[in-house]
């Protein structure tokens, strides 16, 4: 549907989940933060009852996230079944590879549409500082089988000078003999993530191009959200940039989110949208739900005040783990 800006919003983003199984420091504290109870988080029948309301008001496009969102018991039978709403064409998965590769058998079957896989390191010890834990040959190993079952595969690196910035080419490589996507996410201004500090695009582009050569703009629309990609003769693959802040896409965004309790979010800035469980709970008509989540939707935000918002009403204080990445 459009809303009052004549934006197309086509692609909703669903956290079903705000646990995580790992502890990144731009993300949480070390022993984690308190998890909405069970009993408060959206069961499948509800968020499949709310797919099936926004594909009637032209979302198309449904990416399931958390927390980690293959903590949750059975969601590849959720994945499936959005798979079979009839107007529903894409449904994709954003995961940090821990769980990921012995479900993959069971995801390709789903019919997953793409796996977005988190990579900020390849370096153990410095995995290990980053999440807390251990794991980083899982996600390597989960990202080999991913391709090889001929699933398309992103990977999204969180780029921070405080981290990673002498590893940018090395994860980059990864699409430098296979189809895979890389892309590097500017860090946002969100909770733990206030503490460390961005690395701009044109400087990530310019170590890249001391390794790879010269990279040119991809004309083509490649993928459902808002990141800038670029090709390189020397790889199969491409590189993306996803830049909020530094590059503001709100014109042009798409996008919607429900968090695991069931609000709709207009923004990641805001905390504008609506509680849909509550009326759910409380026997609301399918008609009347439609009506809410459209005059919902129809006031989106112009856009985010990110860098610039002293004294702006309604600004989100959540972090990302609670709202979904």
């Amino acid at each position: 549907m459009l809303d009052k800006l004549n934006r197309n919003i086509d692609y909703l983003r669903i956290s079903v989940i705000d646990r995580c199984n790992l502890r990144c420091v731009y993300c949480m504290p070390e022993e984690g933060i308190e998890s909405i109870p069970h009993e408060e988080i959206l069961t499948y029948d509800e968020i499949l009852r709310i797919c099936e309301t926004v594909s009637e008001l032209g979302i198309r496009k449904i990416k399931i996230t958390g927390g980690e969102p293959l903590v949750r018991k059975d969601i590849v039978d959720l994945i499936k079944d959005i798979k079979n709403i009839e107007k529903i064409e894409q449904v994709t998965l954003t995961t940090n590879g821990i769980l990921l590769y012995d479900m993959l058998d069971d995801l390709y079957t789903a019919g997953i549409d793409a796996i977005n896989i988190s990579l900020d390191t390849l370096n153990k010890e410095k995995f290990k500082k980053i999440t807390r834990r251990v794991g980083l040959e899982k996600v390597l190993r989960s990202i080999d089988k991913a391709y090889k079952l001929g699933i398309r595969i992103k990977i999204n690196c969180l780029a921070i000078r405080d981290f990673n910035i002498d590893e940018l080419a090395e994860i980059a490589n990864f699409a430098k003999d296979r189809e895979i996507d890389v892309r590097f996410i500017e860090l946002m201004p969100i909770g733990f993530g206030k503490k460390y500090t961005e690395i701009d695009n044109d400087e990530i582009l310019s170590i890249l191009e001391s390794r790879f050569g010269v990279f040119e703009t991809v004309t083509e629309k490649r993928g459902n959200g808002p990141a800038k990609y670029y090709r390189n003769e020397n790889m199969k693959g491409c590189i993306g940039f996803i830049s909020a802040i530094s590059h503001e896409f709100c014109e042009s965004c798409n996008r919607i989110r429900l968090t695991s309790n069931g609000f709709l979010k207009l923004c990641l800035h805001y905390n504008k949208g609506v509680d849909l469980k509550a009326p759910i709970r409380n026997g609301i008509s399918d008609e009347d739900l439609k009506t809410l989540i459209h005059d919902t939707i129809w006031n989106k935000p112009l856009s985010h005040k990110f860098g610039h918002a002293n004294g702006e009403q309604d600004i989100e204080v959540k972090n990302m783990v609670q709202i979904g990445g």
